[in-house]
């Protein structure tokens, strides 16, 4: 990983407004989270706005030694039908701080959406750019896009 983010896109046969509707809501993160990690949203009905805080219950992977935790998310970007982030920390701040961001743009074909990984603020950021989190990342994400796609797409 040279820089501090990992992006992936794909175009998605479905408007802007309803693949943003269904980022906006927490309650439905876990049916398009590719990496397998997002067990359920501590309050399902958590529709987003900028500055909204939710809480995600995670599981570990079979592969890894964690075990369930949650991970407190604040929105930081939030532009309707365009752009949503979130930024996760756990155990008072003390880890995470990375960003998951959305970003959505019209095409002829429906609408291009963006997901980054961005690093550039996490506390753990030397050790995911030195581990092989980023490439585990990259390939969540092209998951999750392919959810979102199997959701929305007619």
């Amino acid at each position: 990983m040279a820089g501090n983010t990992v992006s992936v896109e794909r175009v998605i046969k479905a408007p802007a407004r309803e693949i943003f509707a269904l980022l906006a809501d927490a309650g439905r993160h876990p049916s398009f989270d590719g990496s397998g990690t997002v067990d359920h949203a501590e309050s399902p009905s958590v529709p987003l706005e900028l500055g909204t805080t939710f809480s995600m219950r995670m599981r570990g992977r079979p592969e890894t030694l964690f075990v369930p935790y949650t991970m407190n998310n604040k929105v930081i970007e939030f532009e309707p039908d365009r752009r949503i982030a979130w930024q996760p920390t756990t155990l008072g701040g003390l880890v995470g701080g990375r960003i998951w961001r959305y970003e959505l743009i019209p095409t002829d074909d429906g609408t291009l959406v963006r997901e980054t990984w961005d690093v550039s603020k996490d506390r753990q950021r030397l050790m995911l750019k030195l581990s092989g989190m980023a490439r585990q990342a990259e390939d969540g994400m092209r998951a999750t896009l392919a959810r979102i796609a199997a959701l929305l797409e007619n």
